[in-house]
């Protein structure tokens, strides 16, 4: 999101034209304003279709198979719908960053930002319950078989929205509309008082909560795990172990560069060099790192629901039955064994292995 270039803020920020002095005059950052302009809207354009189309799958599929309702995909679920939710705001944000001008006045403005919060949050911690979920699942299948209930899954969900709702209420209420002769923007407006504190507070919140807590709760969860499935002889160990370390390295790549940088560039008032080189340097490698989280939202339906071998039957048998039927209608020519395959595949009703239903 743009904002003005002295707030931190973790939607693009650095793409106002704010003039701000470090010493040595002003810095006028109208460069990089202009180069944002050019190439995000595109970017997040990419990352808003890939993104929805692939969660709204996940949410159709979850939703149409009762054999699919079980606590791990409560979370898938809601993974999803968190996505959604996240990926709802980045219209407006396209449409602020390609004119450098927020038009949906301070009721939008408080209201989007506290969706794009929520929804961000809301990932986070659902990621983290399909970590302990996993977990639980094999390490301790006796135990899990009393926990890992559907009611259980909707209790926790509700919990994890709430925690995502609070997590997200400083952002909510301290979000504003501001409008001068020269610009209208959609920023954080903290206290003057102590303005570099919430701002430091911010950053710091967001790499313990969204960097650091869920990397803690993976290594933990995911060691346990390669532990217990090296036990097993089960062939498909080798590929669930592989897949533990496609999702660790996949959300650690995607976060911890944005992560990182948003740091920086709260605390870059005590960095040794601090000059509006070094400003504009931050503004740009923050934009970088923020579209490259933003693309998490894309790969999620990948990792957590497309490599399971139970979704994948479900999916093949949907698109066969749903978009074979079309094809027929519409496509004569087609062939009729064909058309009577795709429109007769109904998926399996048998029992799936521990590792196919957790992965």
């Amino acid at each position: 999101m743009v904002t003005l270039i002295d707030e931190t803020d973790t939607k693009v920020e650095a793409f106002a034209t704010t003039v701000y002095d470090y010493g040595e005059g002003p810095c006028e950052k109208v460069n990089i304003k202009d180069l944002g302009a050019q190439f995000l809207p595109l970017l997040y354009s990419l990352v808003f279709i890939v993104g929805l189309l692939g969660n709204v799958v996940v949410i159709v599929i979850l939703t149409k198979y009762k054999r699919l309702r079980i606590m791990t995909n409560i979370y898938l679920l809601n993974l999803a719908i968190s996505d959604l939710l996240f990926l709802f705001t980045l219209p407006f944000w396209i449409h602020y960053v390609g004119w450098n001008k927020w038009i949906f006045g301070h009721c939008m403005c408080k209201f989007l930002t506290g969706l794009y919060y929520i929804g961000l949050y809301s990932e986070i911690f659902f990621i983290i319950l399909l970590t302990i979920d996993r977990y639980l699942a094999i390490v301790h299948a006796v135990f899990s078989l009393r926990t890992r209930t559907v009611t259980f899954g909707i209790i926790t969900s509700i919990f994890t929205w709430a925690l995502a709702g609070l997590a997200a209420l400083p952002e909510f209420i301290f979000h504003e509309f501001q409008e001068d002769v020269e610009q209208s923007v959609c920023s954080p407006h903290y206290p003057e008082d102590n303005e570099d504190t919430w701002k430091r507070f911010h950053a710091l919140r967001m790499n313990i909560l969204g960097l650091v807590f869920p990397l803690i709760i993976m290594a933990i969860c995911y060691s346990g795990i390669i532990k217990a499935l090296l036990r097993c002889r089960d062939r498909q160990k080798y590929k669930a172990i592989q897949l533990i370390f496609v999702i660790m390295m996949v959300f650690f790549l995607f976060w911890t560069p944005y992560n990182l940088v948003l740091l920086l560039s709260a605390f870059q008032a005590i960095l040794p060099e601090n000059n509006c080189e070094q400003s504009k340097q931050l503004d740009l490698a923050l934009a970088i790192t923020e579209v490259i989280a933003y693309t998490h939202c894309c790969v999620n339906p990948i990792i957590y629901a497309f490599v399971g071998e139970r979704f994948q039957k479900y999916l093949h048998h949907f698109f066969h039955r749903y978009v074979g039927i079309y094809l027929s209608k519409y496509l004569p020519f087609l062939p009729r064994e064909k058309q009577e395959r795709a429109s007769s595949i109904s998926p399996s009703t048998g029992e799936q292995k521990l590792l196919s239903t957790v992965f």
